[in-house]
């Protein structure tokens, strides 16, 4: 164990745990857009998460979620040079994502009602106003899902992110993963007609599986084929193809058979 102070509170940690995970786990707000703890190496894109280190009689300001702990270093989270970075971060990102609450709300906790800069729009990209380009989308579909669905695409301002060629992608299996990574809530998809859409991804498709028992959709076709493929549990014929409704049901009555009059 080692001990670091965050705002002068003198806490112990295991040494190469990143600061931003020491912090949520002591309840020190730090805010964060990219990290999530489903990967195990941060990328630290989003830049929100800056921290001032002080360590060795230099300070210097640097991402929380990269950063290594170390015995003896000591951080702050909130002083007027870290602020000042954020709120230009902040400002940023209003004009990235103008359309997104959970920008508006951020840059309202830190007092900033309007952006200094402006980027037109595209209303091309059904991500266009919410997104910020921070990539968590794609690293669940790619290092998660293992299914490489999208990915970045276009140069410079044009940069956003969905499908290769905004085509209709097949590797797509309809998991709303990345919709539910998201910090931005850009991402869209719905269900109708026993069909999930992903309307993000060029409406990319794919068939929901049907519940054998009520007949309703439960949840995608292809995620349903891959959970069954790696997993290594079989279950039983009863439950097999069964939604987890009628799944409650089938187990409600194995328990209260046994009391039954």
């Amino acid at each position: 164990m080692i001990s670091l102070r965050i705002d002068g509170r003198l806490i112990k940690a295991e040494e190469g745990e990143r600061v931003l995970q020491i912090a949520i786990r002591e309840g020190i707000d730090i805010p964060h857009l990219c990290y999530h703890e489903a990967f195990e190496e941060p990328y630290g894109s989003c830049r929100l998460c800056i921290v001032e280190l002080k360590e060795g009689g230099s300070s210097r300001i640097t991402t929380s979620c990269t950063l290594m702990a170390r015995e003896g270093m000591e951080i702050k989270t909130d002083t007027p040079e870290v602020i000042k970075h954020r709120k230009l971060l902040l400002e940023l990102y209003l004009a990235q994502a103008p359309l997104s609450n959970n920008i508006k709300k951020l840059a309202e906790r830190y007092g900033i009602k309007g952006t200094r800069f402006h980027k037109t729009l595209n209303l091309e990209d059904p991500l266009g106003g919410k997104c910020i380009l921070c990539g968590l989308c794609i690293r669940a579909c790619r290092e998660i899902i293992k299914a490489s669905a999208i990915g970045y695409i276009g140069r410079g301002e044009a940069t956003r992110i969905n499908t290769p060629f905004l085509e209709e992608n097949p590797d797509c299996i309809g998991c709303g993963s990345c919709a539910n990574i998201c910090p931005t809530e850009a991402i869209s998809f719905e269900d109708r007609d026993k069909r999930r859409i992903m309307r993000s991804w060029s409406n990319t498709q794919v068939n929901l599986k049907i519940c054998k028992l009520c007949g309703h959709p439960f949840t995608p076709e292809p995620l349903w084929l891959k959970v069954k493929e790696k997993s290594t549990y079989t279950p039983s014929e009863e439950i097999e193809e069964v939604c987890p409704n009628c799944r409650i049901k089938i187990v409600s009555k194995r328990l209260v058979k046994p009391y039954s009059l």
